[in-house]
């Protein structure tokens, strides 16, 4: 329950951030979204195994540098500002693999 309710927490954070950056003050989205993406780092995956869930965030992190849905007639800009917000949520997330893992090794 908690894994899915992070998941739309980082949806609606990132489709706030990147349709309407300026509606909440400075600093406080991308602060709610690497939070929100560190605590789905520690509910939703496994630290031993996490290689799936690295390609996909390594995929959309890629997707997203390359700008790739700007290509998209009209409202390829939004999505790509909207992209560019989640993978900051999921490139968190790795941070909180990383943490796990190094703590499993040194326990």
């Amino acid at each position: 329950m908690l894994r899915k309710l992070l998941i739309v927490v980082m949806v609606v954070l990132a489709a706030v951030h990147g349709l309407a950056p300026d509606m909440i003050a400075s600093g406080v989205v991308p602060l709610l979204l690497v939070l929100s993406g560190l605590a789905y780092g520690v509910v939703a995956t496994d630290a031993e195994n996490p290689t799936t869930y690295l390609v996909v965030v390594l995929a959309v992190g890629a997707a997203a540098g390359a700008d790739v849905l700007s290509h998209v007639q009209g409202i390829g800009g939004h999505l790509d500002a909207i992209l560019d917000a989640a993978v900051v949520a999921l490139f968190s997330s790795v941070v909180t693999i990383l943490v796990l893992r190094t703590y499993n090794r040194l326990k």
